[in-house]
């Protein structure tokens, strides 16, 4: 399936028939989603991957009555942080150095305009940025998906107070943000299988300025 075709494949499943996604599948999109862009390529976020089916069973009773959360094959949970300090700065710094073989005084630059924009937001403006980080990445796991033909779902529908106390995530400076769903499409339960994609025109959607 070449790549518009996925696209137009794929859907959000709202049923799902319960088999397994293949461990190549899902570490292909995992991949796709750790090589998302974000903003400094700081990577504000964690990822959750749950298939655990007593867990996920309890997800679904206490955050998430969804029915993908139990006929499907794994549950990514998109976990933003909540703060950053300049040890999370300091540790990416670190990172690059190690990755590029750069030395870290080289680094100085980049890591003080980083902490003269992050360290200075509020908690509230900084969680929203780490938000939209992960909802980047969360669009490259919706697109691996369709390349890999395996469906998903992407579920906002959730108690996150619910689902951060049965994840442990406020000890680890997280906040669930946003959760994909992968499986296989039951096409016998759910009505959108065989549906026709709507999208807006190309006019509609787009204005060119040339």
């Amino acid at each position: 399936m070449d790549f518009p075709a996925a696209l137009n494949w794929r859907y959000a499943a709202k049923n799902l028939n319960g088999q397994p996604v293949p461990a190549p599948k899902v570490d292909a999109i995992l991949e796709a989603i750790r090589l998302a862009a974000s903003s400094t390529g700081l990577q504000p976020f964690e990822v959750l991957v749950i298939s655990d089916h007593e867990l996920k069973g309890r997800i679904h009773e206490k955050a998430c009555q969804q029915p993908q959360i139990v006929e499907g094959s794994h549950i990514l949970v998109f976990a933003a942080q909540k703060t950053i300090s300049a040890a999370d700065v300091e540790a990416y710094m670190q990172r690059i150095a190690q990755v590029r073989q750069v030395p870290m005084e080289s680094l100085t630059g980049f890591s003080d305009a980083i902490k003269g924009g992050l360290l200075t937001m509020s908690a509230e403006h900084f969680q929203q940025w780490s938000i939209r980080q992960a909802y980047i990445a969360l669009g490259f796991g919706l697109v691996a998906a369709a390349v890999e033909e395996v469906d998903s779902c992407a579920l906002e529908g959730f108690n996150p107070d619910a689902l951060d106390e049965l994840l442990g995530l406020p000890e680890r400076n997280l906040r669930s943000a946003v959760m994909l769903v992968l499986g296989y499409r039951d096409e016998a339960k759910d009505f959108l299988a065989k549906a026709k994609k709507v999208r807006k025109t190309r006019p509609e959607l787009f204005t060119e300025i040339a």
